[in-house]
């Protein structure tokens, strides 16, 4: 895990904001990108003195924002028509797009808000307020400020892990035991009954 996150904060060091912006543009558009691949090494580099805290948060705010207006223009201009012909190429079918948007007459603008803290759900939640022709500046507040708050928690958990990697390391790697002590016991229960059942035959 601290090779990986050294890798992207390597990464964020010669791109600077703009690759935090980027990346976070890619994960809150249709891009199967995950936000936690971008913001936890951010994170992580706030807890060495090699980042801003406000400007990470910002250049991840801005980003997940302009990512998902991307979306909402994608679904205002092209309409439902466009997404239901190439929706499939980014794992979103007409079902997704009837449970989205319903589910976006009902509650409002709060999905919106909320939508952007859920995996998965947050990279195309952007697409129902633009089909439904949803306030720009309501669309913009809504997504800004639940971006704000997933992207602030990310940047958290890898400052968090910067000033605590000895202990999560450690923690991690019993954790890898432990799985590792299950799938042997697994194996070995597997195994027996198949001798089990090949005694009896």
């Amino acid at each position: 895990m601290e090779q990986f996150i050294n890798h992207i904060g390597d990464f964020f060091l010669q791109l600077g904001y703009i690759g935090i912006f980027i990346m976070m543009f890619l994960e809150a558009s249709f891009f199967p990108f995950p936000s936690e691949i971008a913001m936890i090494p951010a994170g992580f580099l706030v807890s060495q003195g090699k980042m801003s805290p406000l400007f990470a948060l910002l250049a991840g705010t801005l980003g997940s924002l302009s990512g998902a207006t991307f979306n909402y223009l994608l679904g205002k201009y092209a309409g439902r028509t466009f997404l239901e012909k190439f929706g499939k190429y980014i794992f979103l079918n007409s079902k997704k797009i009837d449970e989205m948007t319903e589910l976006f007459k009902r509650k409002g603008a709060l999905i919106v808000f909320f939508g952007r803290l859920i995996p998965v759900v947050r990279q195309y939640i952007s697409f129902p307020p633009g089909v439904s022709n949803m306030n720009f500046f309501k669309f913009s507040l809504y997504t800004g400020l639940g971006s704000c708050l997933w992207v602030g928690f990310l940047e958290f958990l890898g400052y968090y892990y910067g000033h605590n990697q000895n202990a999560i390391n450690g923690v991690i790697l019993k954790f890898k035991f432990i799985s590792l002590g299950i799938l042997i016991v697994f194996g070995i229960f597997i195994i027996k009954k198949k001798l089990q059942k090949k005694s009896t035959t």
